[in-house]
């Protein structure tokens, strides 16, 4: 395979390491966005003064790629409006006040797996999307008509603070291996590798006794360097394969599925309850009582705090996932979705920002980049227009992982520049094929 690709070595924080998720108390009421996946919104099915229980659907797929949306309460729908999401777009919500009784709806039922279309059907009728990175919707990982050579489970959880994915490796290894063997089943797959970070013991221990028995699972201990969690990045390391640029996984073999998706796989086919809940570290310096929570999906910050003791100070920020890729909520509000692992906390000291001066051109940024982009050459494209300098600069091959803005002396913006100039170029090629 070679070296292992460049990356930062980050202080992990992991301040809720070894300790057991704590399932919260009910919430009043939940506002539940039908929207938390990659593609169209889901439509809902429910009206106001509708009664639901846990597990009722109450937004269908669309058409296109999209993903079923169920309740995570018993109760009553109180409305149905819209909801900023955290990409600047809207979707429809669907507020449930509860009735505090969690009473499960009759139509949960065992899926009948015999094959690979019934198992598709089955993952995509769970509501299941991607559970640690942008949520994608999983059964369109499986839907399309290409060999899996390779199936990598991503145990990395290489950013701070999070241990969401730690904890369901520890607690729910079997349903990593049942979900794991049944895709091997269905898909004729020859090759599993789960990635695991070298700071994660327990888990690496547990899944190597789990899956001791079926050689065609293997644990492989990466080193904890950030991106370790990268899909690129992970592939590369445990398989040694490139994903070309603008190409998918699939298509040299591949599929990553994070291990919280992997363990409620295993759940869903064994119990058939849909995805309604979210295992979640509750973190940061403002935090009282940092811990992992089992929260309902739509479960507002503001009830999730509450049940995590509050705030011992003022939050100068709170983030839906990790400081490195997470992203600012404006407010409190904001609810608990399918793909949230962390909600983070900082206190004023955590959040200060040294003033931003000129570039030095140390090349910092360029020499911890996983893929060797050239962030300063990118900033002057996006400054001048030149979309040919970008592309050369390697703008599109950016995950924005935020290693170059970590390691940068003059605190500049190169994240957001990177992220700038990839809009900037896909307008200009919507433009020039809107022009031809």
């Amino acid at each position: 395979m070679g070296r292992f690709l460049k990356g930062v070595r980050l202080p992990h924080r992991k301040n809720t390491a070894g300790s057991v998720a704590v399932k919260m108390t009910v919430p009043e009421s939940v506002i539940i966005p039908t929207k938390m996946h990659i593609g169209a919104p889901a439509i809902p099915t429910v009206k106001k003064g509708d009664y639901v229980k846990v597990g009722s659907l109450i937004a269908d797929a669309d058409n296109g790629l999209s993903v079923s949306v169920y309740s995570s309460v018993s109760g009553t729908v109180d409305e149905i409006t819209e909801l900023l999401m955290s990409d600047g777009t809207t979707a429809p919500a669907i507020r449930i006040k509860s009735d505090g009784q969690q009473t499960v709806s009759e139509d949960i039922t065992v899926p009948v797996v015999g094959d690979k279309v019934e198992l598709v059907k089955a993952i995509k009728e769970s509501g299941l999307v991607g559970l640690g990175g942008a949520g994608f919707p999983t059964y369109a990982k499986f839907s399309m008509d290409r060999k899996i050579d390779d199936l990598i489970i991503n145990g990395a959880e290489c950013e701070p603070y999070i241990t969401s994915d730690s904890l369901i490796m520890t607690e729910f290894a079997n349903d990593i291996l049942y979900a794991i063997e049944t895709l091997i089943k269905y898909f004729d797959i020859e090759n599993v590798v789960i990635g695991i970070e070298n700071n994660k013991q327990a888990a690496i221990e547990i899944l190597k006794n789990v899956t001791s028995s079926n050689e065609k699972i293997n644990i492989n201990v990466l080193p904890s360097i950030y991106p370790q969690g990268g899909e690129k990045v992970l592939i590369y390391h445990t398989t040694g394969k490139v994903v070309p640029e603008g190409k998918l996984p699939i298509d040299v073999g591949c599929v990553v599925l994070n291990s919280s998706t992997t363990a409620f796989i295993g759940k869903y086919l064994k119990t058939g309850m849909p995805l309604v809940e979210k295992t979640v570290t509750v973190d940061g310096g403002a935090v009282k009582e940092p811990k992992n929570v089992i929260a309902p999906i739509g479960t507002t910050l503001h009830d999730l705090f509450e049940f995590t003791g509050g705030f011992k100070s003022e939050p100068a920020k709170v983030l839906y996932g990790g400081p490195m890729m997470g992203i600012s909520v404006p407010d409190l509000s904001f609810p608990v979705i399918k793909n949230t692992n962390a909600i983070l906390a900082f206190n004023e000291a955590e959040t200060v920002i040294p003033k931003t001066t000129a570039c030095i051109r140390c090349g910092a940024c360029i020499n911890v980049c996983p893929f060797g982009i050239d962030p300063p050459a990118i900033a002057r494209g996006l400054k001048n227009e030149d979309m040919d300098a970008m592309i050369e600069a390697g703008a599109t091959l950016c995950m924005e992982c935020g290693c170059c803005s970590y390691v940068c002396p003059t605190s500049r913006p190169l994240v957001a520049n990177n992220r700038l100039a990839k809009q900037a170029l896909r307008e200009h090629a919507k433009k020039e094929k809107e022009g031809k």
